[in-house]
């Protein structure tokens, strides 16, 4: 009992703990010393996180992936690494029932083959269909990748698994209660009775299935059944080394939305090595099942309307010998490249004999590496949790796509390999969202990875005839969304020191794309969503000075909107590289959105909105998204993120903008409205709108960003499956969070200033060889959002902004954190930030 009091002393030695020990000890009362005891030792331990105790040592283990994986967050649980090529994770069937379409006789749902979610993964699911090598995170339209799911079986195979569209027969339902999800780490214990164990390296994947006792131990392998289906499939048995292998062709992101992207573009190759022997094997093609084969070969097609066709498609099953162990190991090694380069993978990173344990440590430990570049102390386990969740989805975004000797598919069909100074290729890129911050985080935290995926888009762009693509998947173009997002990327990655690739060329490839139209940029085919052209008509862009209405474009506005972004990074990127002729040019091009200004657009004042060639206004309304991209004309109206100071003036001046801005982000009765508030509001759910709480800044009313940002800081983002708002989109909307939380925002593209918010935490320490961030928040414990005052490098500031020179750099911000709004504090317009108009 006295070692007790010691160790208490020791523990905490603060005035009255050891005299309540030792009457304590004096009483001989072992309830009350275990009670003292406990609550001392709790009272500590707490008083140690609010003050401050750092949660970093091993933030692998504070992500939750199930966060973001229902209510359209459409992110994946399994296990992957840092833009790792290979994703394990779960795929759901879709399970909606057969129903008649209106006016349609005899009609049913063709959909049926779309997986749960596009992540392949939807938390109100119960049911399995496999597990997928492959995935995109956070993406909408139907899903892609999800390439050949590996599917655990108890029983016999007795008809084809292609036509078991539901996964009725052989897929499994199963409980969250028996699922944990981690990062690098997946478990889940089917009904079926299998336990089943993923973990992962870059290009490759150990899982470990234990089947059930007495039963028929099978394992299916749908190879053909990408998440979109696929055009060719081919597998391979080898029962004397264990081996299954084969390919999947494939592609159609987004191909029923239209016919431009219905079809592949990508080939996978895989090898599969298991640790029991096969006792038989068979293989399936359509409906039709052949016990004793040992090869099969055929897609799924992409049926008649973009989505998969039920009894198409090729795969395999194994029955594996457990009579000596249940437990059966499988390592899978991919690649874009060949089957060959599949093995070389998986031999490099998980050789012959590696214990799935350690391939899960390594996989933690590769999480650690990546998540201590942000440390953070304070604030509650829940905050914790979803702030390294989110950083852990932002690394999610891009994926390695060049194999372990340097290889890469590339998008003119042929093999290519990476030269010096790149170490990686990626490919996957969601342009018209990671442009926003995703990428700015990326770079600030990893400037070489960033530099390659700069140096991968180039690549990309050069392979393609010149053309950058706004989102590519592998080694395809499927040109969905608007805009031309490559140049504020590439600018992006260069203002946040990401250098190591190709400027120059870089630089001159987006400028020709720039000011030469294409045959793609005159053409509409693909429009709306998936217009084929790099610029769609550039042609009108050069000579209107605007997009008009019934140009090639999915909104017309929206482009115009997008391609004034475009053209301020390219100044950027002109300055950047000693081109002043071009940088003022595309700065004066950067203001071509003032020619769709309408002042007269309602009689509460000017709007932006659709024009006709002919210099007409159409009708308009400001709650409608006609003209615009998921997103109304009230929510576009602030997207001049490079000159909102110019934005200011055509609405009539400071005090109007602060009205409409007012009107924008509040009720009648004075709450928020930051999400379903409906098309006169902000809707921080989506890209369209993230970037505008950080306005009032600009406005002299930064409590006001603090206010709006902490909302939803609190209230949207929350640690559970449906605690993120909207499509992660390749963690976009997880960098949102991070810098967010962090207390600032790259809010101009292609420059590096951070415009501010409050920190949630006490500390965030974020490690660059460069120079460490260093952010410090008194008064955060009390979850307090407003500033009372500042410093910055140790000398106070009244300004709402970070020059470019803090992130060259690095330095030390110190906040002053309040539970009331200051509205004396950075109100000076000479505190506002930076705005470009010539």
């Amino acid at each position: 009992m006295a070692f007790m009091c010691a160790l208490i002393s020791a523990y905490d030695p603060a005035d009255g703990v050891v005299p309540v020990c030792n009457l304590v000890f004096r009483r001989s009362s072992i309830l009350y010393i275990s009670a003292v005891f406990v609550w001392l030792v709790l009272n500590a331990l707490s008083a140690d996180a609010q003050q401050g105790h750092s949660v970093s040592s091993d933030p692998a283990m504070l992500v939750n992936p199930l966060i973001g994986t229902t209510n359209g967050g459409n992110d994946y649980p399994g296990a992957t690494l840092p833009l790792g090529m290979l994703a394990w994770s779960p795929e759901e069937p879709r399970n909606q029932p057969r129903r008649q379409v209106q006016g349609v006789p005899g009609s049913m749902r063709d959909d049926r083959g779309r997986p749960a979610a596009p992540g392949g993964y939807e938390y109100s699911s119960n049911r399995m269909s496999g597990f997928s090598l492959t995935h995109l995170m956070g993406t909408g339209c139907a899903g892609a990748s999800g390439d050949i799911p590996f599917m655990p079986y108890i029983g016999d195979v007795t008809s084809s698994p292609a036509d078991d569209v539901g996964a009725e027969k052989y897929g499994s339902t199963f409980s969250h209660d028996n699922e944990t999800a981690q990062a690098g780490y997946y478990k889940v214990k089917l009904d079926n009775g299998v336990i089943a164990e993923l973990t992962a390296t870059l290009r490759s994947g150990s899982g470990r299935f234990t089947y059930p006792q007495g039963k028929r131990a099978i394992m299916l392998v749908r190879t053909a059944n990408s998440e979109t289906g696929s055009s060719d499939a081919h597998i391979k048995i080898d029962t004397k080394t264990r081996t299954i292998s084969g390919s999947v062709t494939s592609g159609n992101f987004c191909g029923y939305l239209g016919t431009a992207d219905r079809h592949s573009y990508y080939t996978i190759y895989f090898v599969a090595h298991f640790d029991k022997p096969f006792m038989s094997a068979g293989t399936w093609q359509d409906a039709s099942v052949r016990p004793g084969s040992f090869t099969a070969s055929g897609g799924t097609t992409y049926g008649t309307k973009g989505f998969v066709p039920p009894a198409k498609g090729s795969g395999s099953w194994v029955v594996l010998d457990t009579s000596q162990s249940l437990t059966v190991g499988v390592r899978v090694g991919i690649s874009y490249v060949s089957e060959q380069n599949a093995e070389a993978n998986l031999r490099a990173e998980i050789p012959n004999g590696t214990p799935f344990d350690k391939v899960r440590d390594k996989a933690q430990a590769a999480w650690n590496e990546s998540l201590r570049r942000l440390e953070i102390e304070g604030g509650t386990h829940d905050e914790q949790v979803v702030f390294y969740t989110a950083l852990y989805h932002t690394l999610m975004g891009e994926n390695l796509y060049s194999d372990s000797d340097g290889r890469y598919a590339g998008m003119d069909g042929k093999v290519h390999k990476i030269l010096s100074p790149q170490k990686a290729e990626y490919s996957t890129f969601s342009g018209w969202d990671v442009y926003r911050s995703q990428l700015q985080l990326l770079t600030l935290i990893a400037p070489d990875v960033a530099g390659d995926v700069a140096q991968s888009l180039l690549n990309q762009a050069d392979q393609s005839g010149g053309e950058w693509d706004r989102w590519t998947h592998n080694a395809g173009k499927t040109h969905v969304m608007n805009g031309d997002p490559a140049a504020p990327a590439i600018a992006d990655i260069l203002a946040f020191g990401g250098k190591t690739f190709d400027v120059q060329s870089a630089y001159r490839s987006l400028l020709k794309a720039a000011t030469v139209p294409t045959a793609n940029d005159l053409s509409s085919d693909g429009c709306e969503v998936e217009c084929v052209g790099q610029r769609p008509s550039l042609d009108k862009w050069l000579s209107l000075h605007y997009i008009p209405v019934g140009a090639n474009a999915w909104g017309p506005a929206a482009d115009t909107l997008e391609d004034s972004t475009a053209d301020f990074a390219i100044s950027e990127l002109a300055r950047r590289t000693g081109d002043e002729p071009a940088r003022k040019q595309f700065l004066i091009r950067a203001q071509y959105w003032k020619n769709i200004f309408n002042p007269q657009a309602t009689s509460a004042g000017g709007y932006i909105q659709n024009r006709n060639a002919d210099g007409s206004w159409p009708k308009f309304d400001p709650a409608s998204d006609e003209g615009f991209v998921e997103g109304s004309a009230a929510q576009y109206l602030w997207m001049v993120p490079f000159n909102e100071k110019g934005l200011f003036t055509m609405l009539g001046g400071t005090e109007k903008a602060r009205e409409r801005l007012n009107a924008f982000f509040y009720n009648p009765d004075g709450s928020l409205a930051v999400t379903r508030s409906g098309g006169l509001h902000a809707e921080l759910d989506n890209e369209p709108s993230i970037e505008t709480p950080w306005l009032f800044d600009f406005l002299g009313q930064p409590w006001k960003t603090q206010e709006a940002v902490r909302k939803v800081l609190n209230t949207i983002w929350t640690n559970s499956p449906n605690g993120m708002p909207g499509n992660d989109d390749l963690g976009e909307m997880s960098s949102w969070y991070v810098w967010s939380a962090i207390g600032m925002y790259p809010e101009i593209p292609g420059r590096a200033e951070l415009v501010l918010g409050s920190p949630l935490f006490s500390k965030i320490v974020i490690h660059r060889a460069a120079g460490d961030i260093i952010v410090k928040a008194t008064g955060a414990a009390t979850n307090a959002p407003y500033v009372r005052s500042l410093r910055v490098n140790g000398a106070d500031s009244t300004r709402t902004w970070l020059p470019e020179s803090f992130v060259e750099h690095g330095g030390t911000i110190e906040y002053n954190l309040t539970t009331s709004p200051n509205k004396s504090w950075g109100i000076d317009p000479e505190d506002a930030p930076p705005s470009f108009e010539r």
